[in-house]
């Protein structure tokens, strides 16, 4: 006789849950004094202990120029930006003002005819800069403009100073600058920016400056302006891809250098810069970091062509949200130490960061 297996009695199935949600349910609570998370649990306390913060104040926009009227030109390696003609750069200007951005950084394109080794256009109190600023100061007398100090817009061979043969001569170029920089304060520059990496410059446009009653027109200084592969796009723009022969490397400075960027730094602010720059922005968070700490002046950072070429580009492609990327690209250059960033992003981001207010 086969005698029946007994029956066990059924039960309720169990309740479905991930692995991991039981494993968490049954994990006892750790003996934490310090959570550092709590900070962060909500928006409004993450903006109550936020270190760092960006707004419209820290932007500097630079400005490219061409000659015409109502005039835009596209700058092929920048999407989104374009060469203005001096009217447009006039309305510009009102929008900087609008959107609370406190300064413009003016570059020209400056048309083969009127490029010669000597720079003499830059000397010319009609070029292109000089018109600008008095047309910007006539319609907005309270917005900064910032003039670049160098002579590669002007001269044929597309370096910063006078050339002969293959080298770019120091003191020649200084005597240059200085008439630059004067020819721009008549014209109504607020800041004058030496971007040319000449030893002595500074000092000598600080004399210049005062000795011709613009005691009030403030030095920028490119003091850590390093020769980098990120400046490609500005060249397109301002035209001196074209015509530069050679490279920079004798006047500006090796990207395997950091403490030789604190000397530059050092010598500026002994020679009367009022604020220090250093350039590319993003690839040297390291030197802004160490410029602010060990000088403690108002250092600006400049995010290059190339930088935002970098984002656009990945933007476009998908590959990366291109407004928060900007956004955290800016303040990095803060939390680094810059107290002012020049961007091409300057009038997007402030009409981000008006969004978000």
């Amino acid at each position: 006789m086969v005698w029946p297996l007994p029956q066990r009695p059924k039960r309720a199935p169990a309740p479905e849950q991930d692995a991991p949600a039981a494993a968490a349910v049954a994990a006892p609570k750790l003996d934490l004094a310090v959570r550092l998370r709590r900070n962060r649990k909500a928006d409004w306390t993450r903006r109550l202990v936020r270190e760092n913060t960006l707004t419209a104040d820290d932007l500097i926009w630079p400005v490219f120029l061409c000659e015409g009227e109502n005039a835009r030109e596209p700058v092929a390696s920048m999407p989104g930006v374009e060469r203005l003609s001096i009217d447009l750069a006039v309305r510009a200007a009102v929008e900087a003002v609008e959107l609370g951005i406190p300064a413009l950084a003016l570059f020209p394109f400056t048309g083969p005819s009127l490029r010669n080794e000597q720079a003499s256009e830059a000397l010319n109190p009609k070029n292109l800069v000089c018109r600008a600023c008095r047309a910007i100061n006539r319609e907005v007398p309270n917005l900064g403009l910032v003039t670049d100090v160098a002579l590669d817009p002007y001269t044929s061979h597309g370096h910063d100073g006078i050339l002969r043969g293959e080298k770019i001569l120091n003191d020649a170029t200084v005597f240059v600058l200085v008439e630059q920089a004067l020819n721009q304060a008549r014209a109504g520059a607020d800041i004058i920016a030496p971007s040319d990496m000449m030893d002595g410059r500074v000092g000598a446009i600080r004399a210049g400056l005062d000795a011709a009653n613009f005691e009030e027109v403030q030095i920028l200084s490119y003091a850590a302006k390093y020769a980098s592969a990120f400046y490609g796009p500005f060249r397109d723009a301002v035209g001196t891809n074209a015509t530069l022969t050679g490279d920079k490397r004798s006047y500006q400075m090796d990207p395997a250098n950091s403490n030789e960027a604190l000397r530059e730094v050092a010598q500026d602010i002994k020679e009367g810069a009022d604020i220090v720059m250093v350039k590319p922005g993003l690839p040297y968070l390291d030197i802004i970091f160490k410029v602010k700490e060990r000088f403690g002046v108002p250092t600006f950072a400049y995010q290059v062509s190339g930088e935002y070429a970098m984002i656009m580009a990945a933007a476009a492609r998908g590959f990366i949200d291109g407004d928060k990327a900007m956004l955290e690209s800016l303040i990095s250059l803060k939390r680094a130490g810059a107290d002012a960033i020049l961007t091409y992003f300057a009038a997007r981001a402030a009409k981000k960061l008006k969004e978000m207010a």
